[in-house]
């Protein structure tokens, strides 16, 4: 049987990995080692702190994230790779200052990033294989496995991780997902890291609706409003909900404050294109689609792994943030009389709120 790859076998094979990685539509690819210890010790703090809220699986395989070397054993290196996704033109503050819009993520506006870079991920996968000319280890990750994505990228040179717990790069800011090559081919990891530049500035810490930073560089999830609406399975809790304004799928705010996103660019990747009007769309109209239609109109997105129940749930907090109209009002007895139980509560407390006149929030930039 052939030698499993242990050490570079080409010693152009790094420059010719970026280059399969940019013809695969990654803006930029990177070289770490597999040591995360110190990403692995913070992890274990904030674990103890309970900032993971309800998501116990963080906390299940907390020692395998920063050992990738275990979860696939026989590896050595890391290839990080990152993909730019916010689309053009997506009037993000002006959305969120429209009280009868919805806003969702940038990220979930399109087709779902997992499957797509993965795939991607693959092929590079296969034509390091076929350059290493001998029997390789390998395994692509895309949010998909307890793997420490944002201290791999950092340490394959890719960026640094800002006080809003985010991957920045100089060059372009956030606004991209994360993808990794575990491989056992040894390759020659980043020597140049990117020292942390987000210097005094705290807009990201300042702008959080929740105030969900205890302090630079932790984020509490329990606070989070992504973690809020997509994470978290049950009730949300009444303190925050008013703070939540129309976000209904994710928050973006972190990152629309951040100065290092002057200088991201927009997405060519066509999957990534808003689809079903959902950059611009009325709380009151998405709160009209059946569970059918949730189903129908969020199959390939990320959106739909949170289900039709939750969708609603945060849909009725939206509702009872925004302005005290006839459309709204309907939407809410529409979720109160055909949703759950969870919803149906979600729904009484935007219904109570309209009724004491408070149905309004506004969102100062």
């Amino acid at each position: 049987m052939p030698e499993t790859a242990t050490a570079a076998i080409d010693p152009d094979l790094v420059a010719r990995i970026g280059a399969w990685a940019r013809e695969l539509g990654f803006q930029q690819v990177g070289i770490a080692d597999l040591d995360l210890k110190e990403a692995g010790a913070r992890l274990r703090e904030w674990l103890d702190r309970g900032f993971h809220g309800t998501m116990d699986w963080m906390a299940r395989h907390g020692e395998l994230r920063a050992r990738p070397d275990l979860l696939v054993p026989g590896t050595v290196s890391a290839i990080c790779v990152r993909m730019d996704y916010r689309p053009a033109n997506t009037r993000m503050i002006a959305q969120l200052r429209d009280g009868e819009k919805a806003y969702v993520s940038r990220y979930a506006l399109g087709r779902d990033y997992h499957k797509i870079m993965r795939t991607r991920l693959a092929t590079l996968a296969e034509r390091i294989a076929a350059a290493a000319g001998c029997a390789v280890i390998q395994r692509p990750f895309v949010d998909s496995a307890p793997v420490l994505e944002k201290p791999l990228a950092a340490r394959a040179g890719l960026g640094w991780i800002g006080k809003n717990t985010l991957l920045l790069n100089r060059g372009a800011g956030s606004w991209f997902f994360l993808g990794e090559l575990i491989t056992s081919v040894r390759l020659p990891p980043a020597i140049d890291l990117i020292d942390d530049a987000c210097g005094k500035c705290r807009a990201c810490l300042s702008i959080c609706p929740t105030q969900a930073f205890p302090e630079p560089y932790v984020l509490d999830a329990r606070r989070c409003i992504s973690y809020l609406t997509i994470e978290h399975p049950g009730p949300i809790p009444v303190a925050l909900r008013a703070a939540m304004g129309n976000r209904v799928f994710g928050c973006d705010d972190c990152q629309i404050v951040c100065p290092w996103n002057r200088f991201a660019k927009p997405t060519d990747e066509a999957a990534f294109r808003p689809r079903h009007g959902l950059a611009d769309a009325e709380l009151a109209t998405l709160a009209q689609w059946t569970e059918a239609e949730f189903l129908d109109r969020t199959a390939g997105s990320p959106i739909r792994r949170i289900g039709h129940e939750r969708w609603l749930r945060n849909l009725a907090v939206g509702l009872g943030n925004a302005p005290t109209t006839a459309p709204v009002l309907a939407a809410l007895a529409r979720c109160r009389d055909q949703g759950s139980e969870l919803v149906r509560e979600h729904a009484d407390w935007a219904l109570a709120r309209h009724a004491s006149g408070r149905g309004k929030v506004s969102v100062e930039r």
